[in-house]
């Protein structure tokens, strides 16, 4: 057996939630491999919308293991108010949710630093979630992080002390004004109760579960062109989004990854500062923003928004070793009576290219026109009752991208959803 990866292949916000969830019946266990509450994994389905930020999406399925893996940052407050808001729709959580013994804390002086460091480069600014990632990943690799491992130890209370005291005096030379003391009981309060679920061996467990033929969907958070090393650096997030990370991330060989689906949505979103080539500054990104309800899951803020760009997605399909793409939101462009598409990048000198620059420098999209669908049956179930004009727009990017888009969504529930091929998952 090997373990498949569903990962982003934008800037996030693709609806990795809604898939991992609509996919889940065909797996016996969902691993997130990295990520921290950045992530915001919304889940809608009998007239209720759920966002999880560092639950896996599998937790709504009885029979469905969710690990949090090694390579996520785990923050015990987010976490015990997301258990909390899940107990109204009694959900066996304690039972189905185990937790990597080498996941990285997020401490409560994390987040203190993360604002701290945000504010203090004024108009330089990442835009960070603000969630204590940046700096508790920076403690990793620094090799002063805590662990979830940690916290089952006696000396507990005074390795949290050193490292926060570390975290404070880093602030005050910031000159940062904080309260730690309430952050602090709400943390161990948290972390109390963690004590009393699934910590295990992440690595093991995975390869346990594969022994015993188990399938397993590995899920990421954000975004490809978000990762660390190959997305639009600096203005990226802290860990490894590709399907790279999720053999790091749970600790599996990469020999043991098996299929490779990858979400993209029908146009572009971003959050935060960082290159947009297609961005829309007019009021097509606005009825994009608000027809596609692109507000933060996790934040809140407006999402920057604009056309399909085919030159970065080509670039993460050729990162992550794609094999089965899944589009989201094509009903959102119904909404136009002409659609675009960027087909290459026009560098500064002239130079036509559909490659990604490695630095950050200004590209001008090349655009291709597309006559919209302008209505979706509503009893449509299969690829065949789809519009023409929404087939059109697939076979051309099916035949820009060499890899078959087998699913198609249509809105956020979970039976607003085509797909190709009952079998194609796990085939």
């Amino acid at each position: 057996m090997k373990v498949d990866v569903l990962l982003g292949l934008q800037w996030g916000d693709e609806g990795k939630g809604k898939i991992v969830d609509y996919l889940a019946p065909q797996y016996q266990v969902v691993a997130r491999f990295q990520g921290g509450p950045n992530a915001g994994h919304t889940l809608e389905f009998d007239g209720i919308k759920h966002v999880l930020h560092q639950i896996p999406s599998g937790i709504f399925r009885d029979n469905i293991k969710n690990l949090i893996g090694n390579g996520v940052v785990l923050d015990p407050v987010v976490l015990k108010k997301e258990i909390e808001a899940l107990e109204k729709y009694h959900l066996d959580v304690k039972k189905n949710l185990y937790i990597s013994r080498r996941t990285q804390l997020i401490l409560p002086t994390h987040r203190l630093l993360d604002v701290a460091y945000e504010q203090a480069k004024g108009v330089d600014k990442i835009g960070s979630t603000l969630r204590g990632i940046g700096p508790a990943y920076q403690d990793k690799i620094g090799r002063t992080g805590l662990r979830i491992g940690d916290i089952l130890e006696k000396d507990f209370p005074s390795r949290y002390a050193k490292l926060s005291a570390r975290h404070e005096e880093a602030l005050q030379g910031l000159k940062f004004d904080f309260d730690g003391e309430p952050l602090k009981k709400e943390f161990f309060d948290a972390v109390d109760m963690l004590r009393n679920y699934n910590i295990v061996d992440g690595e093991y467990f995975i390869d346990e579960e594969l022994k015993k033929g188990m399938h397993i969907i590995a899920e990421g958070a954000q975004g490809s062109m978000l990762d660390v090393d190959m997305g639009s650096y600096p203005f990226v997030t802290s860990s490894n989004t590709t399907a790279a990370g999720a053999a790091t991330g749970l600790g599996i060989a990469p020999s043991r990854i098996g299929n490779v689906m990858g979400i993209f949505k029908a146009y572009c979103t971003r959050v935060g500062s960082g290159p947009f080539p297609t961005e829309l500054s007019d009021e097509s990104g606005s009825l994009l923003r608000e027809s596609g309800k692109e507000y933060g899951a996790t934040t809140g803020r407006p999402r920057r928004c604009g056309w399909l760009d085919i030159p970065s997605l080509k670039y993460t399909i050729m990162l992550n070793g794609v094999n089965r793409m899944f589009m989201m939101k094509a009903d959102v462009l119904s909404n136009f009576d002409v659609i675009y598409v960027c087909t290459h990048y026009k560098l500064p000198d002239g130079t036509i290219t559909q490659k990604v620059p490695a630095m950050n420098i200004k590209v001008e999209p090349v655009l291709k026109p597309f006559k919209s669908w302008k209505k979706i049956p509503s009893g449509a179930a299969q690829f065949d009752d789809l519009p023409e004009e929404l087939l059109q727009y697939i076979r051309f990017l099916e035949g820009e991208f060499d890899v078959p888009i087998q699913l198609v969504s249509l809105g956020p529930d979970r039976r607003s959803t085509i797909i190709r091929n009952e079998q194609f998952i796990t085939g």
